[in-house]
């Protein structure tokens, strides 16, 4: 397995699919469970309603930021792995996060729901044939690979925990 060409995903991604090291998936998403761990563990629940910024998400918001997209994530990779035609919706980032309620919600409870989604998408994952890997679909009016697919999601995970490392930890 290798990373994905870029025209196997939108040109918007290339900074998320770049950031990741290496180009064996599963064994990245693997790792990326105890990155999460160690570095979610760091924040107390008194601090998970930070807010940095006006305007900017809670810890709460960003972990639960991170469910649903890679739930979504996943939703599409599975859908053009098994051969969907029909074009996949986008969604709102902002909405879900409002509509998320992440902040009525345990840190420690977000975090092991994120846990359980990488583990789940390991398993999706693992479950792909090379050749599917590189089947190909359209999410959001883009175009994108299953592959790809998969390194969008550790890139943007990997994206949002350098956010939290700066802006909330330091």
């Amino acid at each position: 397995m290798s990373k994905p060409l870029a025209g196997d995903y939108p040109s918007f991604y290339a900074s998320y699919i770049n950031d990741v090291e290496g180009d064996d998936l599963i064994m990245i998403m693997e790792e990326d469970i105890t990155k999460l761990q160690i570095l979610l563990s760091t924040v107390g629940e008194e601090k998970s309603e930070f807010v940095y910024a006006e305007g900017r998400w809670s810890v709460k918001q960003v972990v639960g930021h991170l469910i649903d997209t890679e739930i979504i994530m996943s939703y599409r990779a599975l859908c053009i792995a098994r051969g969907e035609k029909q074009s996949l919706p986008g969604f709102d980032q902002d909405g879900y996060v409002k509509e998320g309620r992440f902040n009525q919600r345990k840190l420690q409870d977000l975090i092991e729901e994120l846990i359980l989604t990488r583990r789940l998408t390991i398993t999706l994952f693992k479950s792909f044939e090379h050749g599917t890997l590189n089947r190909r679909g359209v999410a959001n009016q883009k175009e994108v690979t299953v592959l790809a697919l998969g390194f969008i999601i550790v890139g943007h995970a990997n994206h949002h925990l350098k956010i939290l490392k700066e802006k909330y930890l330091s």
